[in-house]
């Protein structure tokens, strides 16, 4: 089998709710249109944008695994229109760019992913839209209220460290103990939040639920 070769980025410009919203899609060589993943990043206040390292390690092991995926900003950050909306409308913002992804790979199968703030609003995203799975990623379950919320009917992972620095993950544990259907959990020793010198580890763990 020959090694992967990272595709090359692709530059859209996707109509969000309140305006362009700047994305990244890339398509394997081969892609046979089987599998696409939407990816959203972490909190666009704190400089959350499309090419953090998490975001980017999820989206290079979802295309290894044969995904096309679609990154993207939320409104707001780079290019994108608009300003923060605490998460309702950056999930207004994910489900546009769902809705893209499936019209552009309508056989395809869709993954949802996030990281921090972008777990949440995948999270919102996947009750909303038809998907394959779940990934949510340092999940931060203090600062937003995801016991409020319905638990998507999809097979759903969540990805934990448990030297996390900004998610405690005793919460995070304590949360998916208590929803059902539960989700699969990835519980990382020694990683921290942003995953310092475990991205590859992140990208195996990402590989392994696939």
């Amino acid at each position: 089998m020959a090694p992967f070769r990272p595709p090359v980025p692709e530059r859209a410009t996707i109509a969000g709710p309140v305006g362009p919203l700047e994305a990244l899609v890339e398509t394997p060589a081969g892609y046979a249109g089987a599998d696409c993943a939407v990816l959203c990043h972490p909190h666009p206040l704190y400089g959350g944008t499309m090419n953090n390292k998490v975001v980017h390690t999820t989206a290079r092991a979802l295309q290894e695994r044969g995904h096309a995926t679609v990154r993207f900003n939320f409104r707001g950050v780079g290019a994108s229109a608009g300003s923060f909306d605490d998460g309702r409308g950056e999930t207004a913002d994910a489900l546009a760019v769902v809705d893209w992804a499936c019209a552009r790979w309508p056989r395809a199968a869709l993954t949802l992913a996030g990281f921090s703030f972008g777990a949440y609003v995948a999270f919102r995203a996947a009750a909303l839209r038809p998907a394959r799975r779940l990934i949510t990623i340092a999940p931060p379950v203090r600062r937003f209220d995801f016991a409020a919320l319905a638990v998507p009917a999809v097979p759903w992972t969540v990805i934990q460290g448990d030297r996390d620095e900004l998610v405690d993950h005793r919460e995070v544990l304590s949360w998916t103990g208590s929803v059902r259907p539960p989700p699969t959990i990835v519980l990382m020793a020694g990683a921290e939040h942003f995953f310092h010198g475990r991205l590859n580890d992140l990208r195996a763990a990402v590989q392994a639920q696939l």
